[in-house]
């Protein structure tokens, strides 16, 4: 007998309609068992994950049947063999997602949102997540009368105290799972539906608990729940006493979540794709961002000093070495990753508090210039003549381009050249001149001539032969 992975065309149709009227009759007749029922879901979950030859299920008669074991059964284990096949369905094909709402099942998926099981929460997220593309979904509506904001917060709420309790490394998988799919639920939501995301703000310290509690892998700092806890707090309001509080607390751990961030920000931009940074690193800057904007000034300062170059980053040009300041200066003139670039030379602008002078002497006029006439901002004047040559920290005297110290500067070792190589290059340079002249093209003093007649040459010996060149 053939398995269910291996059937295809007429067999695979024969046998995904004949799963779907089995299903739809017993939900009138209930002459199926719950181990009946639950072999079925699971075999059409099977067939369900190559839409090919499998038409049936993805029809309104298909997603109705499944809704209502999704929604109407009482059974958990057959409520959720559905959900996996819906889930399944409307990942697979976006038209699914607008016969869902359709159905009017996203208030549904609300209400069972709240049951409290890790495979509901992942599923029922990861459902009403679908549900935001594509379709006419009311998203206030889910807010304001299903309650969707309090479960959210809720889930967020029970995650961030078991991170804090003991045994959180043994966690089972699928609570990370479930937390990743509820943050990419609170993300999207807050995204598309902006005039209620202050409903949202007492997830912030639940969302900030996590990231400082979450193991920061050196290898792949933001995989699993990570990169979306980070993401989930770009479209949140910060500036609220409660977010503050959460962010800034008092004391000596005012500083402990940026400091998280920025420990972060220094794994992940240890040589990724650019696409890994363009996708990654991005919205973790947009919350390093966000935080610093509303940071009381001592944290300010301290996060100006981790992330601005410092007096060792000034040892060489700016940029070179390993540090946080000198990662974020290469990027900001990476051509392949516009969105980070741009980001990132918004943070060192705002962290030089808005000022094109700080601004240059901070990060010197090689990168920021770009960002200025870009953003139609006064380059300062002394910024290329040389007059910017005092930082401001140290006292010591930079090269205004590069941000180096000059003291550090390390000249070319260049040779002197002998009286015959300098008799070689002059003629050559002759030669260049002569022929550049005839062209025509433009009308050309020959250097080498006009020493000549100033006398500040020597003429060549006889017998020095000087090869022109070719």
């Amino acid at each position: 007998m053939a398995s269910i992975g291996s059937l295809t065309g007429a067999a695979k149709l024969g046998a995904v309609t004949k799963l779907l009227d089995s299903l739809t009759k017993d939900l009138e007749s209930q002459k199926l068992t719950t181990e009946q029922r639950a072999a079925a879901l699971d075999e059409l979950k099977v067939y369900g994950r190559d839409p090919r030859d499998a038409d049936p299920i993805f029809t309104k008669e298909g997603i109705t049947t499944l809704t209502r074991y999704a929604f109407d059964v009482e059974t958990i284990s057959t409520s959720q063999n559905a959900l996996k096949c819906l889930a399944n369905s409307m990942l697979i094909k976006p038209g699914v997602r607008h016969t869902f709402v359709e159905l009017g099942c996203e208030t549904k998926a609300c209400a069972l949102l709240k049951r409290d099981t890790w495979d509901d929460e992942f599923l029922l997220s990861r459902v009403i997540f679908l549900t935001t593309y594509g379709t006419k979904v009311d998203l206030e509506k889910l807010i304001d009368e299903e309650g969707l904001a309090e479960t959210v917060i809720a889930k967020l709420a029970k995650h961030a105290s078991l991170a804090n309790s003991a045994g959180k490394e043994t966690a089972e998988p699928m609570r990370g799972m479930a937390l990743s799919e509820t943050l990419k639920l609170l993300f999207n939501v807050s995204h598309f539906c902006k005039a209620k995301v202050d409903a949202f703000t007492p997830a912030v310290p639940h969302v900030v608990t996590l990231i400082k509690a979450h193991n920061v892998p050196a290898s792949q700092p933001l995989e699993g729940p990570l990169s979306p806890l980070i993401n989930a707090l770009v479209n949140l309001n910060l500036d609220t006493p409660e977010a503050r509080e959460a962010l800034y607390p008092e004391g000596d751990k005012q500083t402990l979540f940026v400091d998280r961030l920025i420990h972060i920000l220094d794994l992940s931009m240890d040589n990724p794709s650019d696409e890994e940074l363009q996708q990654t690193v991005t919205p973790l800057l947009a919350v390093i961002r966000l935080v610093y904007e509303q940071a009381p000034d001592t944290a300010k300062t301290h996060i100006r000093g981790r992330l601005l170059p410092t007096a060792d980053d000034r040892q060489k040009v700016l940029g070179r070495g390993k540090t946080v300041p000198a990662k974020l200066l290469r990027n900001c003139t990476n051509a392949l990753t516009p969105q980070l670039r741009d980001i990132i030379s918004h943070l060192l602008f705002e962290l030089s508090d808005k000022d094109a002078h700080k601004f240059v002497e901070n990060v010197g006029y090689g990168y920021a210039s770009g960002f200025l006439f870009q953003n139609n901002i006064p380059v300062p004047q002394n910024a290329t003549s040389g007059d910017i040559s005092q930082n401001s920290s140290s006292g010591r005297a930079v090269n205004p381009i590069t941000g180096q110290f000059l003291d550090q500067e390390i000249e070319p070792q260049v040779p002197e050249m002998t009286d015959e190589e300098k008799e070689r290059e002059a003629e050559r340079l002759f030669v260049l001149f002569e022929r550049l002249k005839k062209t025509g093209i433009i009308d050309v003093q020959n250097p080498v001539e006009q020493a000549f007649r100033e006398g500040r040459f020597q003429d060549i010996k006889d017998d020095d032969r000087i090869e022109e060149l070719d």
